[in-house]
């Protein structure tokens, strides 16, 4: 969404990091292994390791080692709400300038009302975010689980895509 030539996008990293939460959300019976997801969603393997443990370091996810480990949601879906995990994984949300940590070039700071429009629009996107769980997001489970291919009889090996 471009508004004011500003570019709204969350990071590769927080699209990753949300698509992984999902994925174990909806696998939630058992371990989920990167290279089963990185497979499933077509992602790099490396990519995704990075984003899974940004995802452990915050608490957000388990990691288990060995041969027979992955990783599984650290608490209940229900617990996660996405605003939190937003603001957790991004590390710039200024929509302009003016409204970031550093000193602004822009002459028309503090005589406009641009900052304070920005900011309220990122104040209401994030409050929309709060009130959106994980588990909101996959209540849609039969399709999310089609979609992964899970329970199908291919759950670990994915023997049909492998």
């Amino acid at each position: 969404m471009h508004l004011f030539g500003v570019r709204m996008k969350l990071t590769s990293h927080t699209d990753f990091a949300l698509r992984l939460l999902m994925s174990l959300a909806v696998m939630e019976e058992r371990l989920v292994t990167i290279e089963e997801l990185a497979t499933r969603h077509g992602l790099s393997r490396n990519h995704l390791m990075k984003v899974a443990q940004t995802l452990v370091s915050l608490g957000y996810v388990t990691g288990v080692r060995g041969r027979t480990g992955g990783l599984k949601l650290a608490k209940p879906a229900s617990a996660i709400r996405m605003g939190e995990v937003v603001r957790a994984l991004e590390d710039d949300t200024a929509l302009v300038e003016c409204l970031g940590d550093g000193p602004t070039t822009c002459i028309l700071s503090g005589a406009c009302l641009l900052t304070r429009t920005m900011g309220r629009a990122r104040e209401a996107f994030f409050a929309s975010l709060d009130e959106v769980t994980l588990a909101d997001l996959v209540a849609p489970r039969i399709l999310l689980r089609q979609r992964l291919g899970v329970g199908n009889g291919n759950e670990r090996g994915l023997a049909a895509t492998a």
